[in-house]
């Protein structure tokens, strides 16, 4: 979480807000991270979109907004309504769910429909005065309003937008990463990461999602690959760096070589020359970082807040 921009919280449809989400929950409150809710699994046995809304609030005290809502469940589930636009969302059963359809919303959702249409308009009413004040007085939202507006309150973490499908069946996917796209910041949208100049008052500083200032970065994994060996996983926090690139780790006061950069994709790897400002990639060979680690420029050393882990609830010894 701790360099996240923001998040999508992935919930089961059926078992809905478990003991592991509450701890992942606590843990983006902590950091501050807008996030996104995701009910997966609406084809399962049991699902009820409904119920898991219901649970983010009672359970996670989360104001929950949902912007779709639901076409049938468990075996029955064909698609979302999309509760701004109005329109139904129909995925193909023959090509998996990667063709899909705009349609009339069925005639027997169009009630349930309208009511949580207004909810979404009146959480979007919220964000300032003058939207509340054209709403009460019964002008008509248009979508780019209710949108700016709900990105404005997730943004500051005023409410979780809820959206709904099945990933199984790819359906409910496309329009899930529309709403990361519209909602979630991008790395110019949130606030600069704090720091500590490398000196002996260690004077406080700051470094801003741009890649004209001075390179910083937090190492936040460390994984073993059996095939290139350590690699160092790094949020880039301002600046470039380049494959080839020599920079400081003044945790440990010492230089690190960046000689091959990659970037992820599951178990899959993509060599890439450069990273900016906002990134996330991999390092190959940096020989003595830990998860925590600042990694700077040389010229202009920066120590950035280290990461905070979970104290352990069970320990022991031979």
């Amino acid at each position: 979480m701790r360099v996240l921009d923001g998040a999508v919280m992935v919930y089961c449809a059926v078992g809905g807000v478990q003991p592991q989400s509450e701890t992942v929950w606590r843990q983006a409150n902590k950091y501050h991270v807008p996030r996104i809710a995701f009910v997966n699994k609406m084809d399962r046995m049991g699902a009820n979109f409904l119920r898991v809304v219901e649970q983010l609030k009672t359970r996670l005290a989360a104001n929950a907004v949902p912007i779709q809502l639901p076409i049938g469940a468990e075996e029955k589930f064909t698609g979302i309504v999309d509760l701004l636009k109005m329109k139904a969302i129909n995925w193909s059963e023959e090509d998996q769910g990667v063709s899909f359809t705009y349609e009339d919303v069925p005639a027997d959702m169009l009630e349930e429909a309208k009511k949580w249409q207004q909810f979404a308009f009146e959480s979007a009413a919220e964000a300032s005065e003058e939207l509340m004040d054209k709403y009460l007085g019964g002008e008509e939202l248009t979508e780019e309003e209710v949108t700016e507006a709900l990105r404005k309150r997730v943004l500051n973490n005023e409410i979780i937008l809820v959206t709904c499908g099945s990933a199984f069946k790819n359906k409910g996917v496309q329009a899930m990463l529309d709403a990361v796209i519209e909602y979630l910041p991008a790395p110019t949208d949130v606030k600069a990461i704090n720091g500590t100049l490398d000196d002996a008052a260690s004077t406080p500083a700051v470094r801003h999602a741009d890649d004209k200032e001075p390179f910083s970065a937090l190492a936040f994994k460390i994984a073993t690959d059996p095939f290139v060996g350590n690699l160092t996983f790094f949020r880039v926090y301002s600046g470039v760096i380049n494959s080839g690139d020599t920079v400081l780790n003044p945790i440990k006061g010492k230089r690190e070589r960046f000689g091959r950069i990659v970037q992820m994709h599951a178990n899959k790897r993509e060599e890439i020359k450069e990273v900016r400002a906002g990134d996330i990639a991999a390092a190959i060979g940096l020989k003595d970082v830990t998860t925590g680690d600042t990694l700077c420029d040389q010229a202009n050393p920066i120590i950035l807040e280290r990461m905070e882990f979970p104290e352990p609830v069970i320990s022991g010894g031979n």
